[in-house]
């Protein structure tokens, strides 16, 4: 049962009089707001060994090495890393016996009197679970929401002391933990949209389903991983770089997932805004996906779509923007570079039903305003059941007789264009007819998938495969 919300002054007075945790509070911008806490409630003797605040750069790179920059997560590490070391080799022999050893670490640049600046940082602690225990690590990345300084300071506070207290006393309940950063605020004034475990105590911990957990709480409209696994912070990945984003449920990754991308990938870097310039390929899964009509998410289901999608080399984006405009919109708020979007024919009918965009004041032709504002692309993959069937493509596309006028002058504009460098041996490929041949033993779904694809799902026995190779079920 989870822990009834306790108020940050309660959390920081019972850190301050359990004599297990001690050491450093470093703080680079916004002020030191939270360590200010621990001194505050009382008995802050007994926690902290040492708090600075290196704020010149010249001093900062004195102490922790040059940075390329301060607000980053290698000067975060840099500063865990020193501050933790020098605890355990300063008061290691005085106290190790009986002492958990921390160091809590935060980079962060809060509203400047210009009021024009991105407000976020980076945070962390790493800390020993018990005495002489390898150490273990939380780092989040967070982006204050609250227009006045005064107010993104006090709310920083409030989320590194749920942070160290969520280390102390959470650790062995990480999903808790990571809902315990939003007590006695919320998601209006904080947003984390990166958030890793690691070291012993995480050792059993998968961070996609942090990754997972930050979307469906709340705590960040989108997070990303990497095909090793690891968690990605979105704005440093999508920073200056071109992005083509497939979105689909990828259960499982079929070749015509595949083909869509990379037939999309051709025409995108054929684009004069985008030769030259990096580009991120991104497979996306919406929440409303994942959820499919359900209350919550299959965690099996959704770690087996994403090991399929890691064999694929893919970077995965798991988003709470259903609607296309609203993927735009985050996805131009963190480059300033060229955006494309691959989509099927029935995804292109989707994107026309204007029962999606009832909450806007402008409706069907807002949406649409935002979706193209930054001369996005849409890459639009040709559909055909069977060789009897005629092929769709944008010319054959007809949506209500009342917006076939917009869609219309969309394709003249060159907004939606047509993939014709496509495979013709993968249009009949279909993830649900892949999953009813998994499930029913027809082995012609190999052929319908990459060959990694295939291997992993006889191995690991995902989506009801029961062949030879499948693991036994004790």
């Amino acid at each position: 049962m989870k822990e009834e919300t306790v108020d940050t002054h309660s959390k920081a007075l019972k850190i301050n009089l359990d004599p297990r945790w001690y050491g450093t509070f470093a703080e680079i911008g916004a002020g030191q707001e939270v360590v200010r806490w621990f001194f505050r409630v009382g008995g802050a003797a007994g926690t902290i060994a040492k708090s600075i605040s290196a704020y010149d750069m010249k001093v900062s790179d004195a102490i922790y090495g040059h940075a390329d920059r301060y607000v980053s997560r290698a000067r975060l590490q840099a500063m865990l890393d020193r501050e933790f070391n020098l605890d355990v080799e300063r008061l290691g022999h005085e106290r190790g016996d009986n002492t958990s050893f921390f160091a809590f670490a935060d980079t962060v640049v809060a509203r400047s009197y210009r009021g024009s600046n991105e407000c976020h940082g980076w945070m962390g602690i790493k800390f020993q679970s018990r005495a002489h225990d390898e150490p273990s690590q939380i780092v989040l990345h967070v982006r204050m929401l609250d227009a006045e300084a005064s107010l993104q300071q006090e709310a920083l506070g409030i989320v590194g002391v749920n942070l160290c207290y969520g280390a102390f006393f959470l650790s062995h309940v990480p999903e808790e933990l990571l809902e315990s950063m939003l007590d006695k605020l919320t998601t209006g004034r904080i947003e984390i949209d990166m958030f890793e475990l690691g070291g012993i105590e995480f050792r059993n911990v998968d961070n996609r389903i942090m990754a997972l957990k930050l979307v469906q709480v709340g705590l960040s409209g989108a997070a990303m991983f990497g095909a090793n696994r690891e968690v990605l912070q979105p704005a440093e990945v999508l920073h200056n770089k071109a992005v083509l984003v497939e979105r689909g449920s990828f259960r499982p990754t079929t070749k015509v997932n595949l083909d869509m991308l990379e037939c999309a990938l051709a025409k995108f870097k054929e684009h004069p805004a985008v030769t030259d310039k990096p580009i991120l390929p991104l497979m996306e899964l919406t929440m409303r996906n994942l959820l499919a009509g359900g209350k919550d998410v299959d965690r099996r289901d959704f770690l087996a779509r994403a090991d399929l999608l890691a064999a694929c080399g893919m970077t995965v984006l798991i988003s709470d923007y259903f609607e296309y405009y609203r993927l735009a919109a985050y996805l131009s708020w963190r480059t300033k570079e060229r955006i494309g979007i691959v989509m099927g024919v029935p995804s292109v009918y989707e994107l026309f039903e204007e029962k999606y965009y009832a909450q806007l004041p402008g409706g069907t032709l807002e949406s649409f305003g935002r979706l193209f504002k930054n001369d996005l692309i849409i890459y639009v993959y040709p559909l055909r059941h069977d060789e009897k069937e005629e092929l769709q493509t944008i010319s054959s596309i007809k949506v209500k007789p009342e917006l076939q006028p917009l869609y219309e002058y969309l394709v003249g504009r060159g907004s939606f264009v047509q993939l014709d460098n496509y495979n013709p041996n993968y249009l009949s490929i279909f993830s649900r007819d892949v999953l009813k041949r998994i499930a029913s033993g027809d082995t012609t779904w190999e052929e319908m998938v990459p060959s990694q694809v295939a291997e992993i799902i006889r191995e690991r026995g995902f989506f009801g495969y029961t062949g030879p190779e499948a693991p036994a079920i004790h």
